[in-house]
């Protein structure tokens, strides 16, 4: 039986594949400094037989790991990310990701090796999904233009495929005025925390002539003094989302309206920087239902509905130019909240490691179903096109 074969895969590498995780939870690196998880996996690969690329996208804690059979085929691509949150370590569960996949690949390879039949598999490592969004860089530099597929497995509190992602854009707004005491001098100053504030209430007005489905956050990073000064400098954050990646990008210039008129408003100035640009992922219907099928036929737990829409990921860059999905695997409580001490507490269980090996297994499976009828591929990329044209 095909899965027999999966299963006892994933069963030969159970134990490594599970201390990887162990110890990419202890040492809970965050964004751009995974220097040692990232080691770790790409040592293993190494020892695997995978020819290993480090530091690609300009990311020094990003690689590259391939292996080829054959010329032409299925180019299966696998991502994982390994970075943990500031000041909380590995709440969100990235620490299970790079032992899934590469069981999978590995998988794949055990079934398919000196079979004939031409395919690569190509193992991304993409750091700082919690920060910079590691995986839009890594497009911009070129990388992801050797996979014919994307697939990832994430751990949550139901198991699931998503169906929509919202596109994201993040500004930094650093306001400048004049300094002065609030109190003998007011009239001489042009405070940069005014323009911040009548920005924040223009966003609110904006909220009614806007689509539903669109989101728009504002926070002050930096208020610039106490209250008995008038502020010549405030730091502000904001965020766009929408699940129309063209919608959203036609929003920005009514929002740098506002902080152009904030600005006029106040005698002040601004200056901005964009932080990073997640995209809205173009959905491969057949893909999540192969992968579901999967997930059902290996008994994964606390099976669900897909997910119509979800925040964002800069997985959705990788997704709004090919097909793919993410598995999400049941590893805590239905209800639990990602970024959360339960999902702390629970990343070295026992149902972690379990999700560890049905995310393997699942998508192991997918990507067998793939070889044995290529023309699945084909079909999915011809839905991905559709889609893609009317997106």
């Amino acid at each position: 039986m095909e899965r027999e074969k999966i299963k006892e895969s994933w069963e030969k590498r159970r134990e490594e594949l599970c201390r990887m995780a162990d110890q990419i939870y202890d040492w809970a690196e965050v964004g751009l400094e995974e220097t040692k998880s990232s080691a770790l996996l790409e040592d293993y690969l190494e020892q695997q037989g995978f020819a290993v690329e480090k530091g690609v996208g300009t990311l020094p804690t990003a690689f590259r790991a391939t292996w080829k059979q054959g010329e032409g085929g299925p180019r299966l691509g696998f991502l994982c990310e390994y970075d943990a949150l500031e000041g909380m370590g590995h709440g969100c569960g990235h620490h299970l990701q790079g032992p899934s996949v590469i069981g999978a690949a590995l998988a794949v390879r055990d079934r398919f090796a000196g079979k004939g039949v031409p395919f690569s598999l190509v193992i991304y490592g993409t750091p700082a999904e919690e920060t910079i969004g590691g995986k839009t860089v890594m497009m911009e530099q070129g990388c992801f233009q050797d996979i014919d597929i994307a697939l990832m497995m994430h751990a949550a509190p139901t198991t699931c495929v998503d169906v929509k992602s919202m596109a994201n854009k993040s500004y930094r707004v650093e306001f400048h005025g004049v300094r002065a005491h609030a109190a003998m001098s007011p009239e001489q100053g042009r405070s940069a925390f005014d323009a911040a504030l009548l920005s924040f209430n223009a966003i609110e007005f904006l909220r009614e002539h806007v689509n539903e489905d669109t989101r728009m956050h504002y926070t002050v990073r930096d208020a610039g003094g106490p209250a008995n000064v008038v502020p010549d400098r405030t730091l502000a954050q904001y965020e766009l989302r929408s699940y129309d990646t063209g919608y959203l990008r036609s929003l920005e210039p009514r929002f740098l309206d506002i902080l152009k008129g904030a600005c006029l408003m106040t005698g002040t100035t601004h200056t901005i920087t964009e932080t990073h640009e997640f995209y809205a992922k173009i959905p491969c219907l057949t893909l999540n239902d192969l992968v579901m099928e999967q997930a059902r036929a290996f008994g994964a737990p606390q099976l669900s509905e897909p997910r119509q829409k979800t925040g964002s990921t800069d997985f959705g860059i990788i997704l709004y130019h090919m097909p793919g999905t993410c598995i999400r695997v049941a590893f805590v409580p239905e209800g639990t909240p990602a970024h959360s001490e339960v999902y702390l507490k629970a990343g070295k269980t026992e149902a972690a490691h379990k999700a560890i090996g049905y995310g393997s297994q699942i998508l192991a499976a997918a990507c067998c179903s793939i070889l044995e009828d290529p023309e699945k591929l084909t079909a999915m990329w011809e839905e991905f096109r559709k889609r893609k044209a009317s997106h």
